[in-house]
């Protein structure tokens, strides 16, 4: 659940009243959401390249593979999924080197609702958590009443996490308190069961702006983590939309005193990208969102890519993609 640091004084009270003042109505969320600082496109850009060109030393790039393969939502979400697949995937997640035992766990594996308790099972009596996608994944595209019974569905089979879509053309169409108050809804539906993932498909919110508002109803509505994408679309998380979504993230705790996390998913294949983003976490909101707890990778492929460099790194030998299981 979310920390919450002590906030002092009267300025904090104030800021925490306009936070809660600015979901009052749909005219006030308007005013407080179009009142936020505009984006920086270029300047956004150019620091994310500029943080993405940081080399880090053997000994720190050992650490970041370690770190990265534990904050990985290993995930399958296709029509084609089978309980023998999913299995495997949660097998892997244990294990993700049976060769070596001590490569870490995966944070989380992510099936769909009706993939939860087949996940659960092998998952028992281990720290690896079952995310599930829900809310008409990954259109969004239901009623309220649809969504929530996905939610109920997927928490009942044992799902310790929710990744919920916002309805993105609500947002678009400026229907900010719908978006915000079905976000509360499911979170409501959540409660003190299941961690909320809202995922605002930021690659169809077409601009940063948007990609900030998005960020701000999120934290608002009472998410756990935000995050970009559903891995469905042509554009899906980028170093530079996540460092505005860490930057949001940043602020909002500074505000609030509620520590919120980020997850950036779809596109990170390989090791290259995941230390990337790693360095954006480190360098923007610091080492306190430098654990599972609060950044996530969702990924499928980027595991192999960070196994095989890590057994490099152990062996001085690349061993290639035929010693790595294909998912």
């Amino acid at each position: 659940m979310p920390t919450t640091v002590s906030a002092h004084g009267n300025d904090a009270a104030g800021r925490l009243k306009e936070l809660a003042d600015a979901t009052a109505s749909d005219s006030a969320l308007r005013r407080f959401l179009h009142g936020l600082p505009g984006v920086d496109a270029v300047g956004l850009e150019a620091r994310a390249a500029s943080l993405g060109t940081r080399s880090i030393k053997t000994s720190a790039k050992a650490y970041a593979i370690d770190l990265a393969i534990s904050m990985i939502d290993l995930t399958t979400l296709e029509g084609a999924d089978t309980p023998g697949k999913v299995r495997a995937l949660a097998a892997k997640a244990v294990h993700p080197d049976p060769t070596d035992r001590t490569t870490p766990r995966t944070a989380a594996v992510c099936v769909y609702p009706d993939m939860v308790a087949t996940a659960k099972a092998v998952l028992a009596g281990t720290d690896v958590k079952v995310a599930s996608v829900a809310t008409a994944f990954p259109a969004g595209r239901a009623a309220l009443p649809v969504k929530l019974a996905d939610t109920r569905d997927a928490i009942a089979a044992g799902a310790d996490e929710i990744d919920m879509v916002i309805d993105r053309g609500a947002f678009l169409a400026g229907r900010y308190m719908d978006v915000l108050e079905e976000i509360r809804a499911v979170k409501a539906e959540c409660g003190d069961k299941a961690r909320l993932k809202v995922i605002f498909e930021t690659g169809e919110l077409s601009t940063y702006d948007n990609i900030r508002r998005a960020s701000w109803i999120g934290m608002l509505a009472g998410a756990d983590f935000i995050k970009t994408s559903t891995g469905k679309v042509a554009v899906n998380a980028t170093p530079a939309n996540t460092l505005l979504m860490l930057e949001a993230v940043r602020d909002f705790r500074a505000l609030t005193g509620v520590q919120v996390g980020v997850k950036p998913a779809g596109g990170i294949r390989t090791t290259k990208d995941a230390i990337k983003f790693l360095v954006l976490v480190n360098e923007t909101v610091g080492e306190e969102w430098l654990d599972n707890t609060w950044f996530r990778f969702g990924a499928s492929s980027l595991l192999n890519d960070l196994l095989m460099q890590r057994q490099k790194l152990s062996t001085g030998r690349y061993s290639g993609p035929d010693y790595v299981t294909v998912d």
